[in-house]
């Protein structure tokens, strides 16, 4: 991690960005007292990833789809049972 203080970030500050896009950390100082930190911003993956990657391993069963109890449905609904 690179520590400066204000002045020479103000004054290289591109020369910097440089580092900090190759993955370093720029932590900024005002009289040797660290007030702010300049890092990569994380960068998306390079492909999205695949739709059903866990097809086949995650069982739903039937009841799933069965009404809920009336009880349940009245405080959803914001009523008392």
């Amino acid at each position: 991690m690179v520590k400066l203080n204000m002045h020479a970030a103000k004054t290289h500050l591109s020369r910097y960005i440089k580092r900090v896009q190759k993955g370093e950390t720029i932590l900024i100082c005002r009289r040797n007292i660290p007030i702010a930190e300049i890092r990569p911003v994380p960068q998306p993956p390079a492909r999205r990833r695949p739709v059903g990657l866990d097809k086949g391993k995650i069982r739903i069963p039937k009841s799933f789809y069965d009404p809920l109890p009336d009880d349940l449905t009245n405080l959803f609904n914001g009523r008392k049972s």
